[in-house]
């Protein structure tokens, strides 16, 4: 993968609206092989953009969103699937390990519904 991602926390997220408009949202993410992985709830506005349209825009960034980086081109699908979603929770949490099973334990409170999101730069 890029130089630019290695032992980063955040990448900023671009997904775009129908009208073609860009959205940013920092995420949580990890690199595996040629891909990075994100966890997110099935219903959250960026996985239904990707959805819709899985042309997508990353860099690395700060928490609060301020790329550190240079923007690239990429392409991103959702994976409910169980097999995605367990592969995709032991690699967060092996990154992130106690923040990460919080932020889970938070989602199952909620009985929030997840999606594994792929991405591969172009």
């Amino acid at each position: 993968m890029k130089e630019q991602f290695k032992d980063q926390q955040y990448i900023n997220l671009e997904t775009f609206r129908k009208s073609g408009v860009g959205v940013k949202t920092p995420v949580w993410f990890v690199e595996e092989g040629n891909a990075f992985y994100v966890w997110t709830e099935a219903s959250s506005w960026k996985a239904k953009r990707i959805g819709n349209n899985g042309s997508v825009k990353i860099t690395p960034s700060t928490a609060s969103g301020e790329p550190t980086g240079e923007w690239m081109d990429a392409h991103a699908t959702a994976d409910a699937s169980p097999g995605a979603l367990k592969h995709v929770t032991k690699l967060l949490k092996k990154k992130y390990g106690l923040a990460f099973n919080g932020f889970q334990t938070m989602g199952k409170l909620r009985k929030a519904k997840y999606t594994a999101l792929k991405i591969k730069l172009v």
